[in-house]
């Protein structure tokens, strides 16, 4: 990504980013689902606190 922190006019700075995000070759596809490494929670009785 361009870096945009000297440009002070919105306008401009959102159509460098765009230009550059345009250029960025694209991110690979994931090859573990999302969150998958989040500890997961067992199902507790109800009304329990799980965190």
């Amino acid at each position: 990504m361009a870096n945009t922190k000297k440009i002070e006019d919105k306008a401009e700075r959102k159509k460098v980013k765009r230009a550059s995000r345009k250029k960025a070759a694209p991110k690979a596809k994931r090859t573990t689902p999302r969150g998958s490494s989040k500890k997961k929670v067992k199902k507790l009785v109800r009304g329990q606190s799980k965190r």
